[in-house]
């Protein structure tokens, strides 16, 4: 009996946003190792060049691209960039991602309200819009976006960022729904608490750690490579029938 090839990414080009670090670099990895050659992309490209060197370094294929998806000039030119270098894309994962103030939601700073609006909804937008684009015109794809518990249960001192991740999950149905019939699937991944860099204020809070770990059943904070998993499967063939959903990846929080 052979082993399923429902996993195999060969051939494909997956674009990941926000990959220079966290559950956007274990993400890379892991796509590249199941075949697909991944643009690595985040705000800085030596953050960025760093992964995709690791990734050749280890067999795979990769390029470092960067892209403030919060910059409506980076995303056109990010993708000229694919359309010239590939000519295709198969694979977006929305990963980047900013939640720049932790306080009451009475204290919300305008500009903190208009930098994560600017990333976490218009950034994911424009991107799926011009990633759908380049799918329309071969065939289909895979859209992710990588959402959080925070969209379905708000986040204490997270007003703002857990709105925008709420969007996100609606955003989601949007893409799925109108570009079905293209052969374009869109999905979400909600994580729970991951030991990031970006999730630092609440993994490194003592007080904070462990008044959430009595709310996730697992009793523990997960490690990025375990959201990478979901994603492949989101990504890959195995999951030909499934459009639309967010994927709980928690540890149980949200049952």
């Amino acid at each position: 009996m052979s082993k399923t090839t429902l996993f195999d990414l060969d051939g494909k080009i997956a674009f990941v946003s926000g990959a220079s670090r966290g559950i956007g670099e274990a993400i890379a990895h892991l796509l590249a190792q199941q075949g697909a050659h991944v643009i690595v992309s985040s705000r800085r490209l030596e953050g960025c060049q760093a992964v995709a060197d690791a990734i050749t370094a280890a067999g795979g294929k990769a390029t470092a691209m960067a892209c403030h998806i919060g910059e409506m000039e980076q995303i056109q030119q990010v993708f000229a960039s694919i359309r010239e270098q590939f000519g295709r894309l198969d694979i977006l994962v929305n990963n980047a991602a900013t939640n720049p103030q932790f306080c009451n939601v009475l204290d919300t700073d305008l500009g903190a309200f208009q930098k994560t609006v600017d990333v976490n909804i218009r950034g994911y937008f424009f991107m799926s819009v011009e990633a759908g684009k380049l799918m329309r015109e071969h065939g289909g794809g895979s859209i992710i976006n990588v959402a959080s518990i925070n969209g379905v249960s708000p986040g204490l001192f997270q007003g703002i960022y857990s709105v925008t991740k709420a969007a996100v999950i609606n955003m989601t149905k949007v893409f799925a729904k109108e570009c079905a019939q293209f052969g374009i699937r869109c999905n979400a991944l909600l994580p729970g608490l991951t030991d990031t860099k970006f999730a630092s204020a609440l993994v490194k809070n003592d007080a904070i750690r462990n008044a959430a770990l009595q709310q996730i059943p697992l009793k523990r904070v997960a490690d990025p490579g375990e959201m990478a998993g979901a994603v492949l499967y989101l990504a890959s063939d195995a999951s030909s029938y499934t459009t639309g959903t967010a994927l709980n990846v928690d540890g149980g929080f949200l049952s």
